[in-house]
Parts: structure tokens; sequence; C-alpha cells
């Protein structure tokens, strides 16, 4: 009767570990892209090349973090340190950059599009190649960031002073 028992027992897990293969493989699994990394201390992490869309950095220390060639379409980076990161080639469209420090951050081709900064200063920021195309930003600072303005996005083709209206 044990010989019994014990065959069933591994019946049942052999059927259990069949169904669960079965179930893998049919069920699509999704990348997780919306994370909250609000309120955290991220100080010099890397993101690079990272699918983050939708994600929540809101009041985070990200200063010196790395989000070189990540996806970060509608990020909230509402009021976060980002002193010294590097947006290099990233996806910033519809992004919430409101009150963020952003002291000598890198938007090196970085497409911007839609992105909400109208309380937002980008002093010492390298912007070239950058598309600000329908960024919403207060004068003092568009006027500030044609100043400085250079190249052409390698994604969008458009100009970094012709994205900025600048005279």
């Amino acid at each position: 009767m044990t010989k019994i028992n014990d065959h069933k027992a591994i019946l049942r897990v052999c059927v259990v570990l069949l169904l669960s293969v079965v179930i893998y493989f049919i069920e699509p699994v999704t990348p997780a892209w919306s994370i909250n990394y609000a309120k955290q201390n991220l100080v010099d992490q890397d993101f690079s090349g990272q699918d983050l869309r939708d994600s929540d950095f809101e009041h985070a220390n990200l200063r010196g973090s790395n989000f070189s060639h990540a996806n970060l379409q509608g990020v909230r980076f509402f009021a976060s340190n980002l002193e010294g990161a590097n947006f290099e080639g990233a996806d910033l469209r519809y992004a919430d950059l409101e009150s963020a420090r952003l002291v000598r951050v890198n938007f090196t081709n970085a497409v911007l599009e839609g992105a909400f900064a109208t309380n937002t200063l980008f002093n010492g920021a390298v912007i070239d190649g950058a598309d600000f195309t329908d960024v919403l930003l207060r004068l003092d600072t568009e006027k500030k960031l044609c100043e400085i303005a250079t190249g052409t996005n390698p994604v969008t083709r458009r100009k970094t002073k012709e994205t900025l209206f600048c005279p």
C-alpha cells in the first residue's frame, strides 16, 4: 500500500510541474515598467538602458545617477535631486521634471518632448542635440537654454535651438 501512495505522490508532483511549465509558456510574462522609487536615496545608481516608463522618483535623491539611453516616458521626477545625473540619449517624453534639481545634468541627445519643467532650472546643463519640443519652460529658463543650445537630435532630427524657439 505504501508503494502505491508513493507513486501517487510522485505522479501529483510531476503533474503540478508539467502544468507549471505549460502555464509559464502559454501565459505571457510582461515586464514591470512602473516602479515606485519615491523618496529613496539612490545616489550614483546605474539605470542606463532600462525601461522605466511611468516609474515614480518623486523626492528621490538621484545625484550622479546614470539614466543614459533609458526609456523614461512619463516618469515622475518631481522635486528630485538629479544633480550631475546623466540622461544622454534618454527618452523623457512627457516626464515630470517639476521642481527637480537639474544642476550639471547631461541631456545630450535626449528627447524631452512634452515634458513638464515650468519650475525647473537647468544650471550648468549640457543640452547638445536635446529635443525640447512642447516642453513647458519659464521664459528666463528658455532664454538661458537658448544661449547654450547646439546640435540636432539623432532620433527626432530636430535642431535643439528650433525646439526651444530660439531667435
